[in-house]
């Protein structure tokens, strides 16, 4: 039966471009874990006993093939010298300090030291060598981290949730994250890491040459995680930037599942032309909320997805949110496993 393969034979098989028996199933499921410990995200996010202890009793009602160790979109840019602000409970603001640039037209970056030993980053793999050494092998331990043309648009300090138009980003700047990136990765899967989502939530209409520029950095970070056996995923969050760059989406030769943001009506024809050891899902997090509108249409929907175009993996474009249906997550997946 498909549904009974394991993920970390999958994982290998992917790794060699077999197409999986069943998809991967791999939502992002972290801030509800801060929500069993009773405390605030802020707290949470720093706690790394809390955080194991927490996502441990996650993994006994969430039957997914593996468990988010720690996710913060904003972990890179904290690392390599930005500032955290929490004017709520679990909503932080973010921002550079003046002398992270210099007065020049580049923008270059001030030098930091090595990024992958700053800010939270340390904690994160803590939480990944926890997990590791108390988690049954057959869960496979995700690690997630920003894309470098998201960190780059941050470091240059444009509006990324909403310019389509491909930017002039710093040379050095884009240097930068790609080195800060691959780092990250490194460390993740080092500290044992099986997945690493990578997430580009950035993605401008791009010219042939920037695309390519794009592709060659980003391939760096897929080759370390893959170096170790681990399975690299890149998410694409934005879906007008998935349709602005779809020929050179379609034409690149990517060594890992490219999984774009899917909402409810979304067509599934990119999915099927990508093949379906290269493709999978980044599903909308509202939709797994309790008490979402139009549940039943979308699942229906998700399942016709699935059973057409056979994705090989599931994941979600961001955190699921804090209230979280666990048991519809639950009830999807085994639907879909049977399908």
């Amino acid at each position: 039966m498909a549904g009974t393969a394991a993920p970390y034979e999958i994982v290998k098989g992917l790794l060699l471009g077999i197409t999986p028996p069943r998809p991967l199933f791999l939502p992002i499921v972290f801030s509800h874990a801060a929500r069993i410990e009773n405390i605030p995200l802020r707290a949470f996010l720093k706690n790394p006993t809390k955080i194991s202890n927490s996502l441990r009793q996650l993994r006994g009602r969430l039957r997914s093939d593996g468990v988010t160790c720690y996710f913060d979109p904003l972990l890179e840019a904290e690392a390599i010298g930005g500032i955290i602000d929490w004017p709520g409970e679990d909503s932080p603001t973010f921002q550079w300090p003046e002398h992270m640039f210099s007065s020049d037209a580049t923008g270059a970056l001030v030098s930091r030291g090595e990024p992958a030993s700053g800010g939270r980053v340390p904690l994160a793999v803590d939480v990944i060598g926890r997990l590791k050494a108390t988690m049954r092998p057959e869960c496979l331990l995700m690690a997630s981290v920003t894309g470098p043309l998201t960190l780059a648009g941050r470091l240059a300090q444009l509006n990324i949730e909403r310019d389509l138009d491909h930017p002039q980003i710093p040379e050095s700047a884009f240097d930068f994250t790609a080195a800060v990136i691959t780092g990250m990765a490194a460390a993740f899967v080092e500290a044992g890491a099986n997945a690493v989502l990578i997430r580009e939530d950035f993605l401008p209409a791009m010219s042939d040459d920037a695309f390519a520029d794009w592709y060659v950095r980003l391939a760096t970070t897929i080759n370390i995680v893959r170096f170790y056996q681990a399975l690299p995923v890149l998410v694409l969050t934005r879906e007008e930037g998935v349709a602005a760059n779809r020929d050179a989406i379609l034409r690149a030769p990517w060594e890992c599942p490219i999984c774009p943001a899917f909402e409810e009506k979304t067509s599934a024809t990119l999915l099927s032309e990508l093949g379906p050891s290269r493709f999978g899902l980044a599903l909308a997090p509202h939709m797994y909320a309790i008490g979402a509108a139009g549940v039943a249409e979308f699942d229906s929907w998700l399942k016709k997805i699935v059973s057409d175009a056979r994705p090989a993996v599931i994941t979600t474009a961001s955190d699921l949110p804090a209230a979280v249906d666990i048991q519809r997550l639950n009830q999807l997946w085994e639907d879909i496993q049977r399908r």
